[in-house]
Formats: C-alpha cells, sequence, structure tokens
C-alpha cells in the first residue's frame, strides 16, 4: 500500500530514494494521485486506473517538471481519457511530424532538456521519421532500438517509442501499439564511486578552478545538498541569508559563507553564456574529477552520495544543523 500523506514542495523535493526498485507515495487531498520515486531519484506523478479489465498506470509527469497543483488539476481529464475507446483516424501522419505533436503536447521539461531530448529523437529514430506511423512495424522498432550504441540509452529511447505509440492510439492515428511489451533491456546497475576521502579531494580540485563562478557552483554542489539542476539556476532573489534559507531549503554554513563572497552582479548567482545560468561545464567538472582520483564521477553522485549520508530532520533548524555536522565530520573540520 501506497504511504499517504499531503503532497507539498519541501516533502516531494526531500523524499528519501529507495535503495533498489522503486517507493510509492500517495496524495491525500486528490487520493488519485500517486507518485513513483525511483532509486535514481526520478520522482514521476501517475494515476493509477481498471481500463476495461486491465490494470492501467497513466503518467502525467515527472516532478518537478509537472508541479503538483498541475498533476492535481490532471487527474480527472487523464481518467476521463482512460475510459474513452481509441477513435481511428483515417488521416496518415508521419512519424516525424507525429513526435512533433508528442513533444508539443507531452513532453514538459525546461528547455535545455528538451534540447537534449530532440537531440536524441534526431541521433536514433532517423530510419522512421518518413513513415507514417500507422505503417511502422515491430520489426522496425526493433531494428533502430538494436542499433543503439549503450544499454542505458537504448532502455530510455525504448520506453520513449512505447510512449509515444501509446499517445498516437489515444489521438487515433493507430490501433496497435508495434513497441508494446518489446524485451527488457537488461542494464548493470552503476556502483556510485564517490566516499568521504573522495569528496575531500574533490573539493581541494575544485578550490583550485580559475573561474570564481564555475568554482562556487561545484562547491555549492556539496555545501548545498541540492542537485545539480537546482544548483546551477540559483536566483539572488530566492535567498534569504537573515534566515538561513534558500527558498524552502535551508543553507548550510559553508553554504552561507561562499555565497555571500560571491559577486551580485547577475540575475543568476552562477550566470552563464547568453544572459542565461550555468549549464553544462562539463570540460572543468571532469578535470575536477580527474584530479580527485575519480574520473567516472558525475556531479549526481555528490547530491545523492550527501543525501544518504544526512540524517533527515522536519524541523528546519534540525535539518541545517545535521546539514553542518555531516559537513565538519567529512571535511574534517
Amino acid at each position: 500500500m501506497a504511504h499517504q500523506f499531503f503532497f507539498n514542495p519541501y516533502i516531494l523535493d526531500n523524499l528519501p530514494s529507495p535503495q533498489t526498485g522503486f517507493d510509492v507515495v500517495q496524495d491525500l487531498s486528490e487520493p488519485n494521485l500517486r507518485m513513483y520515486i525511483t532509486s535514481r531519484g526520478v520522482k514521476t506523478f501517475f494515476v493509477r486506473k481498471r481500463v476495461r479489465g486491465r490494470d492501467k498506470r497513466i503518467i502525467i509527469g515527472k516532478y518537478p517538471d509537472v508541479d503538483i497543483e498541475t498533476a492535481r488539476g490532471a487527474v480527472v481529464d487523464v481518467l476521463n481519457n482512460a475510459m474513452k475507446k481509441p477513435v481511428v483516424r483515417r488521416k496518415k501522419i508521419t512519424f516525424k511530424d507525429f513526435v512533433d505533436l508528442y513533444m508539443t503536447n507531452r513532453v514538459r521539461r525546461n528547455e535545455d532538456s528538451e534540447m537534449k531530448l530532440r537531440r536524441s529523437i534526431n541521433l536514433h529514430f532517423t530510419p522512421l521519421f518518413d513513415k507514417y506511423i500507422s505503417d511502422i512495424t515491430r520489426q522496425d522498432i526493433v531494428g533502430v532500438v538494436n542499433n543503439i550504441d549503450g544499454k542505458a540509452i537504448a532502455a530510455r529511447m525504448q520506453d520513449l517509442l512505447q510512449s509515444i505509440w501509446k499517445y498516437a492510439i489515444e489521438q487515433g492515428y493507430t490501433k496497435e501499439n508495434v513497441a508494446d511489451d518489446l524485451p527488457k533491456i537488461e542494464q548493470k546497475r552503476r556502483v556510485r564511486p564517490l566516499n568521504k576521502s573522495g569528496l575531500q579531494r574533490l573539493v581541494r580540485a575544485i578550490d583550485k578552478e580559475q573561474d570564481i563562478f564555475v568554482r562556487a557552483a561545484f562547491l555549492m554542489l556539496v555545501y548545498g545538498f541540492a542537485p545539480r539542476s537546482k544548483v546551477f539556476a540559483m536566483q539572488w532573489e530566492d535567498l534569504d541569508f537573515n534566515q538561513y534559507m534558500w527558498r524552502d531549503w535551508p543553507l548550510s554554513d559553508r553554504a552561507v559563507v561562499l555565497l555571500q563572497d560571491l559577486p551580485q552582479d547577475s540575475f543568476w548567482l552562477f550566470p552563464g553564456r547568453g544572459g542565461s545560468h550555468l549549464a553544462d561545464p562539463r570540460t572543468a567538472w571532469k578535470r575536477a574529477a580527474r584530479a580527485a582520483g575519480i574520473p567516472n564521477l558525475t556531479m549526481d553522485d555528490v547530491y545523492k552520495f550527501l543525501m544518504h549520508q544526512l540524517v533527515w530532520a522536519s524541523d528546519r533548524e534540525e535539518l541545517r544543523a545535521n546539514m553542518n555536522a555531516l559537513l565538519d565530520e567529512i571535511l574534517n573540520v
């Protein structure tokens, strides 16, 4: 049975990830709304409904790209649409045109994330672009998936194809989901390479970074207890140094000292190119990771490691104290 509580951003942002598999939680405000939390920290809203004798789990979208109120508001429409029989249209549509329709109506991502997804689609799905979606066969799908290098990428693109075909059936462009029930692509679970001594070496390596904003952003991955996407997009207006808060999230002492020393010359704490925030400084990160002796370390590994070590507390002051204690323990202060 799913754990039940009133969904709010503070709780959802800080839900612990399971060691393996996934957990399910349920909203008390809208009991039909549920959420998957995977071992990788991915959180996805969904609705469970029995449709024509079969149990269906209908995905609404990933959190926080889809916020709580939007997800609650979508439940009624999702349930109503689930009960509708697919209408078969006579008009045909090419796969490429339908993907554009799918991206517009179903994908809710920030601009950078959407661009990455479109690049992957253009890279891997090109053989299907000029075919009518109703004429594409299961063999076509299998051929495309088998030509993708890397099991992790192939598995994600296979899931995307299944989602595209479900939407195509809902919209009446085809009757059969030729991407459904494909053999599951077995993946080796990645072992995260970080430990306490590795984090110490990483901080020393980051301190040598020449760019002040890149150096501060990397240190905030450690001091901020937040994922890369949130850290890089930090805004000055969201900080309250009097209360040691960043929106609804407490700031560690190290984070406060670090951020107060930054020049406030931009809307963003960590400005990037073209007036936007820092996006993906992978070259600088790889340089720091190699210097720390952990060349395969990712930025998200830091967040996962710290959140597994952090003693959770619902009281913000107690949580902040736990952050400070953990950083002092790891960094030997």
